[in-house]
């Protein structure tokens, strides 16, 4: 999957590549830390620092922009109504019970966990489908994936050695 990925952004900057890396759902900063640091040769400061800027930013639109872009594609095409469903209830029967026991700083606790199908988008979708207000989510969401980020780029240097 990693040789995939490098390939797939071979022709550009390995700055760019970490960036874009860290939007994909699945990997996020998990996967373009390490990748960044082991194989593009970057610092730990840059590769964390790529890598959460991509993920925020990602984060960033889902907050601000997924809901005209799910009603107008809702309204038009069956397929994405049936999706967003799917995705906004799926995300609201694994985010409830902490946002019910955390309030808002759940966004934050998503956010700052550096595991596979949990994390940065799930937490900015947590934001999204419980209507966190944006003056409250960002900054949550922003620390949170700072400090999931700290804690790759630290398991990645534990593991180097």
């Amino acid at each position: 999957m990693h040789d995939f990925i490098i390939g797939l952004f071979s022709n550009i900057s390995h700055e760019l590549a970490t960036f874009l890396i860290a939007f994909i759902p699945v990997t996020e900063l998990r996967a373009s830390i390490p990748l960044a640091i082991k194989v593009y040769g970057m610092t730990p400061l840059a590769a964390w620092f790529y890598s959460v800027a991509g993920t925020y930013f990602v984060m960033v639109l889902i907050v601000v922009v997924l809901d005209p872009i799910a009603k107008f594609l809702s309204k038009h095409i069956l397929l994405f109504e049936k999706f967003f469903n799917w995705l906004f209830e799926h995300t609201r029967k694994r985010a409830n019970g902490k946002m019910e026991k955390y309030g808002s700083w759940a966004i934050f606790i998503l956010a700052a966990t550096p595991i596979p199908l949990l994390g940065g988008l799930t937490g900015a979708l947590a934001a999204f489908v419980f209507n966190v207000p944006l003056k409250k989510s960002l900054p949550l969401l922003l620390v949170g994936t700072m400090l999931a980020g700290a804690i790759v780029v630290a398991v990645t240097l534990y593991f180097q050695s």
